[in-house]
């Protein structure tokens, strides 16, 4: 879990066993502060091999004031214990970062500058940049199946690119979304969407929006799990929790209390 004081590990060993979440998790809920750092992780994305993207600020404690308060983009191969400077260090604060896997093999990083207000698009595991479209982007989504394909929410709604982020084009159809994932990630994958009232909706494979549930207000964040069997996260005033089923049910996996 990214957020404005470090990246922290949340257990899910309390999550039923129907949650297919990979390696056994410690049964309890104690939050651990990963690496006892706090940089403020504005985006942050896992990448397929599981190497870890984050951008935002340093810590307090390590920011140099002779450069400016940006981390531009860094990695970490040791599940954020550390990171490494990549690009653009001190240039660029990147809100959302996505990647995607090319068909020659190499990563593709999709990073929304928020003072920008354009995308940019990375097709060398983030050393060296593109500039994309220019959008009002709130949150990102970049399609496994077809990388090219990148999905994002503005306040006018849904806009989608088929060009790897160079232009986009409003989704007809669609409901006005805050925050959108990919949950199905095989060709032309389904979509999972929150609203700003906090009502989830999900996409099937013909195209068609409904609404499944709903989360406790407007989520800070959303994040779907694939695979057989796939489930959802959100953080919202309760804290964070998981559904099986697109937010008909949830299951608590953090309490607000102890939320950072």
């Amino acid at each position: 879990m990214a957020t404005h004081h470090g990246v922290w590990l949340i257990p899910t060993g309390g999550l039923p066993d129907t949650y297919l979440t990979g390696a056994a998790q410690p049964a309890d809920t104690e939050l651990t502060q990963i690496g006892g750092r706090a940089p403020d992780a504005m985006g942050f994305t896992v990448s397929p091999s599981g190497l870890l993207y984050m951008s935002g600020h340093p810590d307090p404690a390590e920011q140099s004031a002779s450069k400016a308060p940006n981390l531009g983009l860094v990695s970490s191969s040791d599940q954020a214990q550390t990171w490494d400077a990549v690009s653009l260090g001190g240039q660029t604060d990147f809100h959302d970062l996505d990647t995607v896997t090319l068909p020659t093999g190499e990563l593709r990083i999709y990073g929304y500058d928020a003072q920008q207000g354009a995308l940019s698009i990375s097709d060398d595991s983030g050393f060296t940049w593109a500039k994309g479209a220019t959008a009002p982007i709130r949150d990102l989504t970049a399609d496994p199946s077809d990388p090219d394909r990148v999905i994002a929410t503005t306040a006018d709604g849904l806009i989608e690119s088929a060009d790897g982020g160079r232009t986009f084009g409003a989704v007809s159809d669609a409901p006005v979304l805050l925050l959108v994932d990919i949950f199905d990630e095989s060709a032309g994958g389904e979509l999972v969407g929150v609203d700003p009232a906090g009502a989830l909706w999900r996409q099937d494979e013909t195209g068609l929006w409904t609404q499944t549930g709903e989360a406790q207000g407007a989520p800070e964040a959303l994040s779907a799990v694939g695979g057989s069997s796939p489930w959802i996260l959100v953080a919202d005033q309760r804290g964070i929790s998981a559904s099986p089923d697109f937010g008909a049910t949830w299951t608590s996996v953090l309490g607000d209390a102890a939320n950072p």
